[in-house]
């Protein structure tokens, strides 16, 4: 079954402390300029005082066999990515994207890299199919290798990875490794949706300070705040408009993100649904495009075109997911039932059948 990072960021924060033996108190946390207001879940990131990075050797996405020696002379960003998540390590991804595109021309010094943090789905093709998936085949290189090559540098880099009925918990750490191969910050993705791009400022930030000469680094913009339930708002929809959201309106949300595999298989049972909620007076389904954890601004559409059938459902774009923050949104695709108080009173992560789907409504009170 497809597995996931499914710790929520504080428990993450301990859980990795304790791997990399940072159990005393954070050395060395940057400081932003004064005018960016950094949300409180952001990590500044630890610094590791330049120790020499382990090296290792693994095959990229193309099968190709590289050492992380191989990048000496670039600033090396180096995360920990399961290649069948949908939780935090999209997010991670998605943020050394964002960074290496702050740097500007100085992004020709830097070298993004992956390591298959997913013991079940180690192959080439894994890895591959993940970074086709997020749109990163050319601008990173995805490393995976046998169970025990990994587990060597998930040892090495204090990674802890365990596997809980079958899904993975691993730690999403991220590294930052200077031009002459020495470890200078690690920090851990939190799971908000709305923090991507403070989190790649963050890390844009401390390479920028790796690199000969100045580099510059825009300041992120935008409000980071989660949006609750409670509270009236509103969501553009794909078809144009607006979609009111919030007291007065309860609803069934399915957030997810229009890059996921299943999701063109899934969407077409979503539409049956709400054929049943009309003939049995069921809560509404609206469906919400966490566009923050997605890797180009065309996946919807291709996905809107691939489905003609779905076109019935209101489709609203979430499009810093702080949406999905305030509505506790922990996986992709998750389920978010609304009463007319605003209130979540049932949520549910993964896909659900028709029938299935309808029962838990019902049996909500819906």
């Amino acid at each position: 079954m497809p597995t996931r990072v499914v710790v929520r960021v504080l428990g993450i924060c301990v859980a990795a402390a304790l791997a990399v033996g940072f159990a005393a108190a954070r050395a060395g946390v940057a400081t932003p300029p004064a005018q960016v207001h950094l949300a409180s879940y952001v990590d500044r990131g630890t610094n590791l005082g330049g120790r020499p990075a382990p090296d290792f050797t693994l095959q990229d996405q193309f099968g190709r066999t590289v050492s992380l020696s191989d990048w000496r002379g670039k600033v090396v960003v180096l995360a920990f990515v399961d290649d069948h998540c949908t939780t935090i390590c999209p997010l991670t991804t998605q943020s050394m994207e964002l960074a290496l595109r702050l740097l500007g021309p100085a992004a020709a010094r830097v070298e993004l890299l992956g390591v298959d943090a997913n013991p079940q789905f180690a192959s080439v093709a894994d890895v591959r199919a993940y970074s086709m998936q997020h749109d990163l085949v050319r601008n990173w290189d995805f490393l995976t290798g046998s169970p025990n090559a990994l587990k060597a540098v998930w040892s090495k880099y204090g990674i802890a990875v365990q596997i809980t009925k079958g899904q993975i918990d691993h730690t999403p750490a991220l590294y930052v490794i200077d031009r002459q191969g020495r470890e200078r910050r690690i920090y851990l993705t939190a799971s908000q949706y709305a923090g991507v791009d403070q989190e790649a400022y963050v890390l844009a930030r401390e390479v920028a300070s790796l690199l000969p000469g100045e580099v510059r680094v825009a300041p992120p913009t935008g409000d980071v705040a989660a949006v609750s339930p409670h509270r009236a708002a509103s969501l553009p929809l794909a078809s144009g408009g607006q979609l009111a959201i919030g007291p007065g309106h309860p609803r069934l949300y399915l957030f997810l993100d229009a890059w996921a595999p299943a999701v063109a298989q899934q969407l077409p049972l979503a539409a049956r649904y709400e054929g049943i909620a009309k003939a049995q007076g069921l809560t509404p389904l609206v469906l919400v495009d966490v566009r923050d954890a997605e890797p180009t601004p065309t996946a919807l559409p291709q996905l809107l075109e691939s489905l003609p059938g779905t076109a019935s459902l209101p489709l609203a774009i979430d499009q810093l997911g702080r949406v999905a923050d305030g509505y506790g949104v922990a996986d992709i695709p998750w389920y978010a039932l609304t009463d007319r108080s605003g209130k979540v009173v049932w949520s549910h992560d993964g896909w659900l059948a028709p029938s299935a789907l309808a029962e838990a409504v019902r049996k909500a009170g819906s």
